[in-house]
């Protein structure tokens, strides 16, 4: 078959012999044409395969013989079309229209295959007297290789193409794939896979096989994980990690440390008391909010709303007071410092699994036997580790194919990338993914996941009250003016009278003092730009606000007298004419 224009090649196409393969021949440039199709940058190189799988009409042009004017129809336009006889010799009806009345008319469909490959004039009363050439607009559904989308190509793209559908029927057309969609195909695995994109996220793990995944490598991707992770850090440091479940090293429980009372009380389980001791003395607020000493044993309770603001309640315990005794309560504000560690006492060895059964988390623990499948476990160097949240994520075992044996894990969700599968055998042995057990989390990522968890949303801590060394406004009383004296009454007395509902505890702030009469602002008369036949004054020295008074009509006249304007003798304005005259400007 000989190339034809995409457009003669659409127009003469039937609709019940697709799918159709057609090659690339000849673009508006000679290597290869790139076009924006369907909002895509779409590039159609010669030698390249298109799949039709779909036509639709999407218009059509008519043209007006005489006068070149166009008018477009939609497809469902349901005016009739005679040909034009006067203009050419009328054509023998093709085989669709044999039987068909031409007094009657031909409907749109019709009359676009009226005469073949060439255009035939026909005549349209809805339009008008004159003839009219039909020029239909396709849209074009197809696939391309390594494209993951199908494409909808006008058929007017100027386009040369090539039918090889009867030599093509081995060709298969890869689809790419993101490495997030492989979970859903546990059909497929295990399988072999190309990359044709690396990862366009940021890295997540300081792990040596990440930098690997980039265009062109080959990876086995054997089987889905559904092992669940743990997000942890190091105490001491900014290191983080994500251990997995199938981790076989040994824990055991820390006391807690806790930094404010903001992180004691988000550490507090409903329905359930922690033992904490105060482990830095902590100065109090007045007569509400006693001082904490080093040695306190606090048992906080609950969260309590109390004079407009949320505090821990807690209970203190001293070493003199019977078992019987409940202690004293504070109510603590939560943007209180201090610093606590939690009373605990367990010498018992965990796994990881148990730890996350028994015991809620955050917790602190230490690494007290490696993991033996590790060459190095880097855990057991740090002498405090907190467990802090547990996460479920769907991983894949993959490894490269230049190494089989050597897998890990991949989170598609977090490190997705694009691919396409290839029909290779793969390696029939699961890999070893102990490499996998703990992976070092980047410090962009560890904060971006820990936003994601739940409560990770939640607003900052208060700020903490200023010091008292930082200079308080001393409030003074103010003296009841005469005039003001009705209204002064009865807004002290809205301010002291006690609400109802408040509790006699509860100490209530004193009145607001009267805001500050601050004295007129005045213009600084510092020295001017000048303008154009005007000379600026020595600057003046402003006078103390205290010894202002109202400026008589003396001080008037002296200020206009210093404002005055120099006038200008007729010869200078003759000279300067005369200037501008033989140097303009």
């Amino acid at each position: 078959m000989e190339p034809l224009s995409f457009q003669e090649y659409i127009c003469s196409l039937d609709p019940t012999t697709l799918p159709r393969i057609l090659r690339i021949c000849s673009g508006v440039y000679f290597q290869g044409s790139v076009y924006e199709i369907s909002g895509n940058e779409c590039c159609l190189s010669t030698g390249d395969l298109l799949k039709i799988t779909a036509v639709t009409l999407q218009k059509v042009v008519c043209e007006n013989v005489r006068t070149g004017q166009t008018t477009e129809l939609l497809p469902t336009f349901k005016g009739l079309f005679q040909p034009a006889p006067d203009l050419g010799p009328c054509p023998t009806p093709q085989e669709p229209f044999l039987g068909v009345s031409m007094k009657k008319g031909l409907t749109l469909p019709q009359a676009l295959q009226w005469g073949g490959r060439q255009r035939q004039p026909l005549r349209c009363p809805t339009i008008g007297p004159h003839a009219l050439l039909l020029s239909p607009v396709y849209e074009v559904q197809a696939t391309m290789n390594l494209r993951r989308d199908e494409v909808k190509i006008p058929s007017t793209l100027e386009v040369d193409v090539e039918d090889v559908t009867e030599e093509s029927q081995d060709v298969h057309f890869s689809r790419p794939l993101l490495l997030s969609e492989v979970l859903g195909m546990e059909e497929v695995l295990p399988t072999q896979a190309e990359i044709l994109e690396g990862p366009r996220s940021a890295t997540i793990f300081e792990s040596a096989w990440v930098p690997r995944l980039r265009k062109g490598q080959r990876l086995q991707i054997h089987s889905c994980s559904h092992t669940w992770r743990v997000l942890a850090s190091a105490r001491s440091g900014t290191r983080r990690f994500l251990l997995s479940s199938a981790y076989q090293g040994r824990f055991r429980r820390r006391p807690r440390q806790f930094a404010g009372v903001q992180e004691l009380a988000a550490s507090l389980q409903p329905g359930q008391q922690l033992h904490v001791v105060v482990t830095q003395d902590c100065e109090g607020r007045e007569d509400d909010v006693p001082p904490l000493s080093v040695g306190d044993r606090l048992e906080a309770r609950q969260l309590l709303l109390a004079g407009g603001s949320t505090r821990l309640l807690c209970l203190r315990h001293s070493e003199e007071e019977d078992e019987e005794e409940e202690g004293e309560e504070l109510l603590l504000p939560l943007d209180l410092g201090g610093s606590f560690v939690e009373e605990a006492c367990d010498n018992k060895k965990y796994r990881l699994t148990e730890l996350v059964e028994l015991l809620p988390l955050p917790c602190d623990v230490r690494v007290v036997a490696t993991d033996p499948a590790l060459e190095r476990d880097v855990l057991g160097s740090f002498p405090a580790l907190r467990l802090e949240a547990r996460i479920t994520q769907p991983f894949l075992v993959s490894s490269f194919c230049e190494e089989p044996d050597k897998g890990f894990e991949i989170p598609p969700q977090w490190l997705d990338l694009s691919l396409v599968l290839t029909e290779e055998p793969v390696h029939s042995q699961a890999p070893s993914t102990h490499c996998s057990h703990v992976e070092e989390l980047t410090e962009a990522f560890y904060y971006k996941l820990l936003a994601q968890l739940p409560g990770g949303s939640a607003p900052p801590p208060p700020r903490p009250p200023k010091p008292k060394s930082a200079g308080r406004a001393v409030q003074v009383q103010p003296s009841p003016a005469p005039k003001q004296k009705d209204r002064t009454h009865s807004r002290g007395k809205r301010s002291l009278a006690p609400s109802p509902t408040t509790s006699s505890q509860t100490r209530l702030a004193p009145p607001l003092p009267p805001p500050l009469v601050l004295p007129q602002k005045v213009k600084s008369l510092t020295t001017h730009r000048s303008t154009p036949n005007e000379y600026s004054p020595r600057p003046r020295l402003l006078a103390s606000p205290r010894s202002r008074k109202a400026p008589s009509n003396t001080d008037m006249e002296k200020s206009s007298d210093e404002h005055d304007y120099e006038v200008i003798e007729e010869d200078i304005q003759k000279t300067i004419h005369k200037m501008q005259t033989v140097f303009p400007f």
